[in-house]
C-alpha cells in the first residue's frame, strides 16, 4: 500500500474555507497532504490546471478532484465522502 496520503488539498494558511476542511479530515482522522499555494505561483498554477479552479481549497482524492470546501462538506453529510474514501 502506498505511503502517500490519498487525500491533497491546495489551500493557504488564512483561507477559513481552508481551515474548515482541515478540521474536517481531522476530525474524521484522514491523513492529508496539504499544499500551500499562497506564495508559490509554480503550486498555484498545477492546481488551477488539475482543477479548473482559482480558488482555495480544491480537493482531490486519490487523484480526482472533489472540489472545495462546500462541496466536501455535502460529500460529507450525505454519506458519500466516507464511501469514497472506504473505497481506497
Amino acid at each position: 500500500m502506498s505511503e502517500e496520503p490519498r487525500v491533497e488539498m491546495f489551500g493557504n494558511t488564512s483561507c477559513v474555507y481552508c481551515m474548515a476542511a482541515r478540521t474536517l479530515l481531522t476530525r474524521k482522522g484522514v491523513p492529508f497532504k496539504e499544499i500551500i499555494v499562497s506564495d508559490d505561483a509554480e503550486q498555484l498554477a498545477v492546481m488551477h490546471e488539475r482543477s479548473g479552479r482559482r480558488t482555495v481549497p480544491q480537493i482531490f482524492i486519490d487523484g480526482e478532484h472533489v472540489g472545495g470546501f462546500d462541496d466536501l462538506d455535502a460529500m460529507d453529510k450525505s454519506g458519500r465522502l466516507d464511501e469514497l474514501l472506504a473505497a481506497g
